[in-house]
């Protein structure tokens, strides 16, 4: 069944993981099938958060560009093998199909059969010998058993149109015939005799109780077709088995995980119409045709916590978006058909989605209120952001009571644990919470790097400027700024690229500026930072 895919941005944050993980239950809650992922690896402050909560962090989802099991590709029962071709050319026939998977019994794809292999086997392959099984025979010819000795038939096919006595004279029949007679029971004795492999009564006609022990007698295999000689003989060949007409090798095949714009000029120009779909196991899945690119079945997403392209999933643009949860600026985010769209000035958007929990009368458990209170705490840097709302504070009040939580001194372990520098280069630092913003087409960068100990930045002051520098410089960033909150004392201290020194006292309206200065109460990068470098950036 196909689910909808619920994800936060690229630099994934608490408020973004978790927000995805409670609106997915939510949806689940209400019918809804959905699933949440991330687009990156979680920071060590979600990380603490999912650990004391018991929940396993969602799967990483590196893109929603269409893939072949988008596709309402086609879902035919495959073949076994060792099944007669008469089986698979009636069921070809009867469901209007021109090719047929083949597999074995772990439904591992082993070849394909077409039409035109099956017509091309009546003409180019020997029809003088069959090596077949006794079902498949029987069923190929509607035939009943007299006598059966043996599971494999393996010989040449004789049609007795002779006289018994040249057929004698000649040595038609051996041990390794199959003879088609009618009522010739002098020739069907003679078949006997010879121990001939099989004889096949047709018309429908019973058999002498003599001969039916003589050829039990002799181990010889014995059977009734209902149908004329004519026709018995032109079918028979038809139930060979499936795995000697079909094609083994060189098969055109895509993998189910295969990015469709990559598949897309090879099925357009082979000269095949139908392809098998695999998993990377080669497990058969179905059949794709030409027809089934048309109108591809996009994936479903839900956007919580961001609404721009450069901040989410890469091929967002293949992707449906079918609604949009987030307490951020409107960005550029675009639908060719309405939407749910959810954006409300609060500091969280777990804040959001712990209301719509209320709407829709579902119960919060234990582990969703703490994943939303951890959401709201984090992202509002304990109620204490000036993005913060009455919304915020009610939501914490009455989550708090759902987990018995102090929300103090658990939010002190949780800032503990995501501000912890220990072990992380200067890189990763900067990119643990990095958020790409662009203005007038201007690529801009802001990281906001959470600390209770300042001295772990400054200390390697020199090393942070440089890397700032050169990250604009490589990536083309108009204006990296890096702001340092210090959450105890609730204000940042400001890193920028280098030659920007001039803008970035305009954009702080800063008397004096320099590498590190502090600006007291400026600790929201979505309603403080981000809002007046725009506007900067838009006066220059």
């Amino acid at each position: 069944m196909k689910h909808t895919l619920i994800f936060g941005h690229k630099i994934p944050d608490t408020d973004s993981v978790c927000s995805a993980i409670t609106l997915s239950n939510l949806k689940n809650e209400l019918n809804e099938n959905s699933r949440p992922y991330i687009l990156g690896e979680i920071n060590r402050e979600t990380e603490f958060v999912l650990n004391y909560f018991s929940v396993d962090a969602p799967k990483l989802l590196s893109n929603v560009r269409l893939q072949v099991k988008d596709l309402n590709y086609d879902k035919i029962r495959p073949f076994k093998p060792n099944l007669p071709v008469f089986y698979a050319y009636h069921y070809m026939n009867q469901n209007k199909l021109r090719t047929l998977p083949v597999v074995d019994d772990d439904n591992k794809l082993i070849g394909i059969i077409t039409m035109k292999d099956i017509a091309m086997s009546l003409i180019d392959i020997d029809q003088k010998t069959l090596a077949t099984s006794f079902d498949n025979i029987i069923n190929t010819l509607n035939a009943r058993t007299i006598m059966k000795f043996d599971e494999l038939i393996d010989g040449e096919i004789v049609v007795a149109a002779f006289y018994s006595e040249t057929l004698r004279n000649n040595n038609i029949i051996n041990s390794s015939s199959i003879v088609i007679v009618g009522d010739r029971y002098d020739i069907v004795e003679l078949a006997i005799e010879k121990k001939a492999k099989l004889i096949i009564i047709t018309g429908d006609l019973n058999i002498p109780e003599k001969l039916i022990n003589f050829a039990e007698e002799n181990k010889v295999n014995l059977i009734i077709s209902p149908y004329k000689t004519y026709y018995t003989a032109k079918n028979i060949s038809l139930s060979k088995y499936v795995s000697d007409i079909m094609v083994k090798t060189y098969i055109v095949k895509f993998y189910e995980d295969d990015y469709l714009e990559e598949c897309r000029e090879e099925i357009e120009t082979s000269r095949h119409s139908k392809f098998p779909i695999i998993t990377k196991d080669n497990k058969y899945l179905g059949i794709l045709s030409r027809r089934h690119l048309l109108n591809p079945s996009k994936k479903q997403v839900i956007l919580v916590d961001h609404n721009e392209y450069a901040q989410s999933a890469d091929g967002l643009d293949e992707a449906e978006i079918i609604e949009v949860v987030d307490h951020h600026k409107i960005g550029d985010i675009s639908t060719s058909l309405p939407i749910n769209f959810r954006n409300i000035p609060v500091g969280s958007t777990n804040t959001i989605i712990y209301y719509m929990y209320k709407e829709n009368n579902i119960n919060i458990d234990k582990k969703n209120a703490g994943l939303m209170i951890s959401g709201i705490l984090s992202d509002t840097l304990m109620l204490k952001s000036p993005t913060t709302t009455q919304k915020d504070k009610t939501a914490v009040e009455e989550l708090s009571k759902i987990i018995n939580l102090n929300v103090y001194e658990y939010c002190m372990d949780m800032f503990k644990a995501g501000t912890s520098l220990s072990g992380k280069t200067v890189e990763e630092v900067y990119y643990q919470d990095f958020k790409r913003f662009d203005v007038d087409s201007k690529k801009i960068g802001v990281s906001q790097v959470f600390t209770l100990s300042i001295d772990d930045i400054m200390n390697q002051k020199s090393d942070y400027i440089k890397f700032i520098d050169s990250a604009a410089s490589s990536r083309g960033y108009y204006l990296n700024i890096m702001a340092v909150t210090d959450i105890i004392n609730e204000g940042s201290y400001i890193f920028y690229t280098s030659e920007k020194e001039k803008l970035v006292k305009h954009i702080f309206e800063l008397e004096e500026v320099y590498q590190g200065v502090y600006l007291p109460k400026c600790v929201s990068r979505k309603k403080q930072i981000v809002p007046s470098i725009i506007n900067a950036v838009h006066h220059i």
